[in-house]
């Protein structure tokens, strides 16, 4: 069955978007389609129906493709825990925590996955379409690669390099990457695509031919920005900023180092009565926020203490004097109790940590990681909400019996007395229409009629027009063998 790679001349080119464009463009053409990422690295991650996790990107290519996120979309996913260490997940389960030189040493190992779960999609479906991972000029990496040409070569997939025309120099980005493969590797590209072009194409007209004439690839387009990009889950952190919504209603989301699963809070940026700021490292949290949120982290003990180094310990305890709401999220539920524990040392040396002392629990780092999804019932409305959780630790305390959900009976997270401070294990609860609109209305907001998934939809039809309109979507989906 035919599939097609898409390689990038660096990290955040647009990759993840233009395998989604086109996933949902071959869809639409009447195909059975499968995204697929050999290895990836991401704290963004979704739980899967077979209960694994994979990258946030290859759930969102599911979606694109009328799919359920499977395990085999995404069989090696990298977890940062430090700069130097990431936990290595295959084919959804955790194997290892290893640092970077030991995992150069293991990644031998993992092609045989790899190429596993993609015989098992090429078998399930007509087209694979195939994202690679930072560039193939990090030739520094030949050796064992599995994510680039390593795969490429290995599994025999045809591939189209888009360069980022945005960040400048796509000219130097194509040509050079040709220079630095071996030939054998070069020989696997059939063309280029020129990305995030702002302006007038026909301007780029004599460097595109220039492209051309110097690699001798094939040019499949040149794609102005897409707009609405903003409105799609993002999975790289890079991609975290704040857009001014002159909302009235001011919540603020602390850029931690090491924060994950950061798509929570992507249905609250869209609302016009919410203005959401991510409060970066050596900012203050500003005195009109009405709720702050500490999201998910892959290491809870660290970006506490990295937390601390901010001095945002004693904003939140400012803000919270000044009757300011509290809502953590996985990992930053965890921070809100009054101590961590991991005496496994799972992420990082062993050892127990006070917490932040706004919630009456206590959490424990086991090593059995919790991946499901879930429905609950949120229990101050009594609204049904759909998510999943993603997690290590066992929390327990008092505050725990005013739950913030319960699913299927049992409570789930922690509210206190006076219903300021909130934790809760669940991701996804913002993309919920109705339980969006009535939690944000219990901060004094006025809800919209934003409908979220539907939206996400609606925006995958525009990216896949925009590919329609802009590159040879059917010279691409020919090139598939």
């Amino acid at each position: 069955m035919p599939a097609l790679m898409i390689q990038g001349t660096g990290s955040n080119v647009g990759k993840s978007l233009l395998v989604a464009g086109l996933c949902r463009a071959a869809r639409r053409r009447g195909l059975s389609v499968a995204p697929f990422k050999p290895q990836n690295m991401s704290n963004n991650a979704a739980v899967t129906a077979d209960g694994g996790e994979i990258g946030r990107a290859q759930a969102l290519q599911a979606l694109a493709c009328g799919l359920a996120a499977h395990t085999d979309m995404n069989p090696v996913l990298l977890k940062p825990e430090t700069d130097v260490g990431s936990q290595v997940v295959v084919q959804g389960k955790r194997i290892a925590t290893v640092k970077a030189r030991e995992y150069a040493a293991l990644k031998p190992q993992l092609m045989a996955p790899v190429l596993e779960s993609f015989q098992r999609l090429k078998a399930a479906h007509d087209l694979v379409i195939v994202e690679g991972a930072g560039s193939p000029a990090e030739v520094n990496l030949r050796g064992g690669d599995i994510a680039n040409m390593g795969f490429a070569c290995a599994a025999q997939v045809p591939v189209v390099l888009a360069g980022d025309i945005d960040r400048g120099g796509v000219i130097a980005q194509l040509i050079g990457t040709q220079a630095v493969l071996s030939p054998g590797d070069a020989a696997m590209v059939r063309g280029f695509l020129i990305n995030k072009f702002r302006g007038d194409p026909s301007l780029f007209d004599d460097g595109y031919r220039l492209i051309e004439q110097r690699t001798g690839w094939r040019g499949f387009g040149v794609l102005p920005w897409f707009t609405q990009a903003h409105l799609l889950p993002a999975e790289d952190a890079l991609d975290l900023g704040h857009v001014p919504s002159g909302g009235r209603v001011k919540v603020a989301a602390l850029a931690l180092s090491r924060i994950a699963n950061f798509d929570d809070l992507d249905p609250l940026a869209q609302e016009p009565d919410i203005d959401l700021v991510m409060i970066r490292p050596g900012e203050a949290i500003p005195g009109d926020t009405k709720l702050v949120i500490l999201p998910g982290s892959k290491s809870t003990r660290g970006d506490l203490a990295f937390l601390r180094a901010q001095g945002w310990d004693v904003d939140l305890a400012a803000h919270v004097r000044r009757g300011g709401h509290v809502l953590g999220i996985c990992g930053g539920y965890q921070m809100l109790g009054r101590s961590i524990s991991d005496p496994q040392g799972l992420e990082g040396p062993a050892g127990d940590m006070p917490g932040l002392g706004l919630l009456d629990v206590e959490t424990t780092m086991q090593g059995d990681k919790h991946l499901t999804q879930v429905q609950a019932i949120h229990h101050a409305s009594g609204l049904g909400v759909e998510g999943y959780e993603i997690h290590i630790g066992v929390t327990q305390g008092p505050d725990r019996a005013n739950p913030f959900a319960r699913i299927a009976g049992r409570p789930e997270g922690a509210v206190s007395a006076d219903g300021r401070i909130m934790g809760s294990y669940l991701h996804g609860l913002f993309a919920q229409d109705a339980f969006r609109a009535r939690f944000i209305a219990g901060l004094g907001a006025k809800p919209s009629n934003l409908a979220y998934g539907a939206g996400v939809e609606a925006t995958l039809d525009a990216l896949a027009d925009h590919l329609e309109a802009h590159a040879d979507v059917t010279g691409l989906l020919a090139l598939a063998e």
